[in-house]
């Protein structure tokens, strides 16, 4: 990783909020982060912890009713909130793409696979159909789908889970984005497909050099795959390091349990570990003190009352807990 380049996508103090019956509610709550030119950020937590929704945001894709309603997303020096609906959707597909999670619902059952991976080449290149068509077998190629010319004549439906989700990075990789998100992208797949997904993702970012924003919820994921890791709680970060720190020192409980609770294969236990409760929903955060205090079995009183700020503890390596540095008292 050459981190000499620059940074390419800088998030700060971005904040989502959903305005309900029930009152205002953020979602993702003042957070920071950066990606720099070909690192591959990952981003981890339980569900419910806003990762996606941070992906969305930076897509200018957040859900009705929800809104940014704070902050900024400078991607290659502009602000993407300062962008018209027509530039954000010249910036989608070409200079950043996504992959989901399901490829089943995001591919439309109803259009040939070649239709749809040609789509954003002809959007964006203004190609020929045929001209499309050639780049199209050749992406369908390059993520090693067999006879890429029948697939490209085929429905979703007719291609396994493995081959979809084959088709989804094509899809996002046929314009050579500068950055790429990919959310859980190996989530609905067995265990030898996801193992042949992330080795083709693996190599296809080393080829191209490009930045990934890789959303899991799998730390074995985020081992293999990224450079730099935050974790998030609750719609927070609260950790946040290069990968090696975070495996050989997790600062935050949540984070070690998180560590802890991955299976050792190489070890006979009889019960896995586990952190008890679930992450709050967004109706039931406090507006005061730390928000991993009910699930905490090193919670303090000062936790009850005051929400730790994220602080760096050794260099590059930060964490929102009472526990360390300025927090601490």
């Amino acid at each position: 990783m050459d981190n000499s380049k620059g940074v390419l996508l800088a998030c700060k103090g971005l904040t989502v909020t959903f305005e309900t019956i029930d009152g205002r509610f953020n979602a993702v709550d003042d957070i920071s982060l950066e990606i720099e030119k070909g690192q591959v950020l990952g981003v981890v937590g339980e569900s419910g912890c806003g990762k996606s929704m941070t992906a969305l945001a930076v897509l200018g894709l957040v859900p009705e009713p929800g809104v940014v309603s704070k902050g900024t997303i400078e991607f290659e020096g502009s602000n993407l909130r300062d962008k018209t609906d027509i530039e954000m959707q010249n910036i989608r597909g070409n200079s950043i793409a996504m992959i989901f999670q399901e490829p089943m619902t995001s591919l439309n059952p109803v259009y040939r696979i070649g239709s749809q991976v040609s789509e954003a080449l002809q959007i964006h290149f203004s190609l020929s159909h045929q001209e499309a068509r050639n780049r199209s077998i050749e992406a369908l190629r390059s993520v090693g789908i067999p006879a890429p010319e029948k697939r490209y004549s085929e429905y979703p439906h007719q291609l396994s889970g493995g081959m979809r989700q084959r088709v989804m990075i094509a899809m996002a990789m046929c314009c050579k984005p500068s950055l790429l998100i990919a959310d859980e992208p190996t989530t609905a797949l067995d265990v030898t497909i996801q193992a042949q997904i992330m080795d083709l993702m693996n190599n296809l970012v080393k080829d191209s050099l490009m930045s990934v924003l890789f959303i899991t919820h799998d730390l074995g994921v985020v081992a293999e795959m990224c450079d730099h890791v935050v974790v998030m709680y609750a719609g927070k970060i609260i950790e946040s390091s290069y990968i090696a720190d975070l495996f050989e020192d997790p600062l935050h409980p949540y984070t070690k349990g998180l560590l802890k609770s991955i299976p050792n294969v190489e070890e006979t236990i009889e019960k896995l570990n586990i952190i008890p409760g679930t992450v709050p929903g967004l109706q039931e955060l406090t507006a005061k003190g730390c928000r991993f205090m009910p699930r905490c079995k090193q919670s303090m009183e000062v936790c009850h009352t005051i929400e730790p700020q994220l602080s760096e503890i050794k260099r590059h390596h930060h964490v929102s807990c009472h526990l360390y540095g300025d927090n601490s008292l």
